[in-house]
């Protein structure tokens, strides 16, 4: 196998520029081989930004409405929040709607959108965070917390998120006791699944079989990634995953051989250090998580590759209003909508 070409290699801050204007708390990007780009928005659906730079924001109208006097904690904690993004079969958007606690699809043409999912088992399904589709068809949907207010569930003693799956026998659940569950992300066999435990400060794997059950559960890599916590996740095709840490705004990338290198620190580490202080007694001040955020994807929640030859990556954020773009030097690993 020739050599990792991300051992050595660090992003390059005077290399970066940046896609859109004006978005609102863009945490997710799904990116077309057309140039097309679909990013989560907080004003309830999402913002197409075409080849060309021009954007139009795509919503269930019903939603996109919030009051000008919210506060920012209030507006990143409640209402509507797509999260998660992918496309369907048929093209339209899935979204882990964070805000509303359900699994919706929205028309990519006039933002019509319904629920597919709000409920497991009788009960309220909880913060669904991400949603991944199979080669099979299936949805694997991930949900951080049963916890209200979610902001209660930022701590490390508390592991009550889960994944569900979603196939033509229903919704059921697959794995539980994770650590504030969040991006989920299939090997290119789709022989494990590796899973984002945010608050565990790490990454697990399951091994995944063909009737959607899980087993093997394992940390993959570090048991701690360092500063910060992790929140997205991408696979290049050489087998690197990728890793965005939030509230430290670092980037980092696990080696197939479980090896951690750090790509990127745009952090503010005093800042972060005294968040985590903080959150080790309960939840952490509010205030203290604002300052721990750097400048070009502040709170770095995601990661796409992009571009024609999946080499331009795009960085989500939580309090961007724009995206971070950069060139890597290894594809990424194709999506299933790479077409």
């Amino acid at each position: 196998m020739p050599d990792n070409p991300l051992r050595g290699w660090r992003v390059d801050r005077d290399q970066v520029s940046f896609v859109g204007t004006a978005l609102q708390r863009p945490e997710c990007v799904l990116a077309e081989k057309s140039g097309d780009l679909w990013v989560a928005d907080a004003r309830g659906g999402v913002v197409h930004i075409a080849p060309s730079g021009e954007q139009r924001l795509i919503a269930h109208q019903a939603e996109v409405e919030r009051s000008p006097t919210e506060g920012l904690e209030a507006r990143l904690a409640s209402g509507t929040l797509p999260n998660g993004l992918a496309f369907d079969a048929h093209g339209d958007i899935l979204i882990a709607n964070f805000g509303t606690d359900r699994l919706e699809v929205m028309s990519r043409k006039d933002g019509t959108t319904r629920v597919l999912l709000d409920l497991i088992d009788g009960k309220p399904i909880g913060k669904v965070n991400f949603v991944l589709p199979d080669t099979r068809g299936r949805l694997w949907i991930t949900v951080s917390t049963r916890v209200n207010p979610w902001m209660d569930a930022l701590r490390p003693d508390l592991a009550d998120g889960y994944i569900i799956l979603m196939d033509n026998q229903g919704a059921r659940i697959v794995a539980d006791g994770l650590a504030f569950t969040n991006e989920i992300r299939f090997d290119r066999q789709e022989e494990f699944l590796y899973v984002v435990e945010t608050m565990g400060n790490h990454i697990t794997r399951f091994k995944a079989h063909e009737d959607g059950t899980l087993s093997n559960r394992e940390v993959f890599g570090p048991p701690a990634l360092g500063p910060g916590a992790p929140d997205g996740i991408a696979f290049d095709a050489y087998g690197n995953l990728w890793v965005t840490m939030i509230m430290a705004d670092r980037l980092l990338a696990i080696t197939p051989e479980g090896d951690l290198l750090e790509l990127l620190d745009d952090g503010n580490p005093a800042a972060t250090a005294q968040i985590e202080r903080t959150a080790s007694g309960g939840r952490p001040n509010f205030g203290q998580m604002l300052e721990a955020k750097g400048t070009l994807a502040p709170w770095m929640a995601s990661i796409t590759f992009g571009g024609e030859d999946l080499k331009t990556v795009y960085l989500g954020s939580l309090l961007g209003t724009s995206l971070a773009v950069f060139r890597s030097p290894v594809a990424g690993l194709p999506m299933l909508h790479w077409k």
